[in-house]
């Protein structure tokens, strides 16, 4: 089973000045910056997956993306291998995925990416698999069986979705097999995503992507998974398409799944309110720990409504800032305790995160829950634990919840457990069938 990482855009300034929280000089976004694999001096994936709706559409599609002209152009130009910077001998093997992104335009009517339009995408982009344009479908009912229960909409989307994916392997057929195609699969329940693998298969398809896996627990992807299966050859590989729950990773191990991409383990070193550090646990889980929010104070809106309402000044902030920065470097060396600092975080991270200050909401639950958290963080120093180039080179830096260049270095450090603890679960798997 293969870790395809979903990126967008996720690089770090490899020069960045965390004392004068600077990007080095004369820094070039994107030429001077470095990917995960490139941070880290190897790849924690298998595989890259670039979205459409990332790179952007152009003007026809009404969808911006993330990426400038001059960025979509160049994946074109060079293809996508070299764009990710992925063009060095020794990541020879490792795959290049591209999908539609369904998501970024599921209130349209319909995709605004045509069959035809997708694959040329795929195949100017040089990208190793390629899926067919999608219409994603929410809703979820167990329990139904075939077609049934279908609202008219989805059935609408499904057969949208499964016109394009027939024209779309239509489409490639010209192009002499210089990329993969994969067939995507949506449906409303476990029976009608069984159908749609089903008539993909017909189709001529080999390797199917089931989409629409977001919003659905674990045991539902799982009811998925098992009716595809039993409606697909054992020999029809299968990818799941943004696999939000990776940490759960250990329940699919042997469930038929050939691949899947997520970007989980990064984003959640910054979207999560609690888990935003990972280390390997016990059990075969990972264990997580709480980044410590020290945002800077001319930019946090909390901070600057204080201000505005005259709460604490402007001076004030920026001297409890550096106070809490201060107190943590200190402590990272030995020099300050745990009480204090956890005392001087607080007395920042509360107005910063809460709204008020700390002695305006004495006894309050979501204070102590707070403190806990940092007090087991910085009780346990987890990034003295982990040997990854990133907590090696920036000490407690990596567990400060501040501006990108901290968070996704977090994020970074994730991938490397995470492809670890993938790496540990199927050789214990192996292990078990021996």
């Amino acid at each position: 089973m293969k870790f395809i990482f979903a990126d967008s855009l996720d690089y770090v300034d490899p020069g960045y000045d965390f004392l004068r929280d600077r990007n080095a000089e004369g820094r070039r976004p994107y030429w001077d910056d470095y990917y995960p694999h490139e941070a880290l001096g190897y790849a924690p994936y298998q595989g890259m997956l670039v979205s459409r709706a990332i790179v952007g559409g152009g003007a026809a599609s009404g969808i911006s993306g993330k990426y400038t002209d001059a960025q979509a152009m160049r994946l074109r130009r060079v293809g996508a291998r070299e764009f990710l910077r992925l063009n060095d001998p020794k990541y020879a093997s490792l795959d290049i995925f591209g999908d539609c992104g369904a998501f970024s335009y599921h209130n349209d009517d319909v995709p605004p990416y045509t069959p035809e339009d997708t694959a040329e995408f795929y195949d100017d982009g040089r990208f190793t698999h390629g899926c067919s344009s999608d219409h994603i479908i929410f809703d979820f009912m167990d329990g139904l069986t075939g077609m049934s229960g279908g609202s008219p909409e989805n059935i609408r989307r499904f057969d949208i979705t499964q016109a394009n994916a027939e024209a779309f392997l239509t489409a490639t057929k010209h192009m002499s097999n210089r990329f993969c195609p994969l067939g995507v699969i949506q449906g409303w329940s476990p029976a009608s995503m069984a159908e749609a693998a089903r008539r993909l298969v017909a189709m001529g398809y080999d390797y199917l992507a089931l989409g629409g896996t977001v919003p659905l627990k674990a045991p539902q992807i799982m009811a998925c998974l098992t009716a595809i299966r039993d409606a697909i050859p054992n020999s029809t590989r299968l990818h799941v398409l943004g696999f939000a729950k990776a940490d759960n990773i250990s329940e699919f191990i042997g469930k038929g799944i050939t691949s899947f991409d997520t970007t989980s383990p990064l984003i959640r070193a910054f979207k999560d309110a609690k888990s935003n550090y990972y280390l390997p646990g016990t059990g075969g889980a990972l264990s997580y720990y709480t980044a410590i929010r020290v945002p800077q104070a001319i930019e946090n809106p909390k901070l600057l409504n204080l201000a505005k309402r005259g709460v604490l000044h402007q001076e004030d902030l920026q001297k409890m800032e550096a106070d809490a920065l201060d107190t943590l470097r200190r402590y990272d060396c030995g020099v300050a305790d745990l009480e204090e600092t956890v005392e001087r975080v607080l007395a920042y991270a509360v107005p910063a995160t809460i709204g008020d200050l700390v002695q305006n909401l004495p006894g309050t639950r979501q204070i102590a829950d707070l403190r806990a958290r940092y007090e087991r963080t910085l009780m346990d120093r987890p990034w003295k634990q982990c040997s990854c180039p990133i907590c090696r080179d920036t000490s407690i830096e990596v567990m400060l919840f501040r501006a990108s260049n901290r968070n996704k270095r977090r994020g970074i450090h994730n991938l490397y457990v995470y492809s670890n603890h993938l790496k540990t679960l199927k050789e214990q798997s192996a292990h078990a069938l021996q």
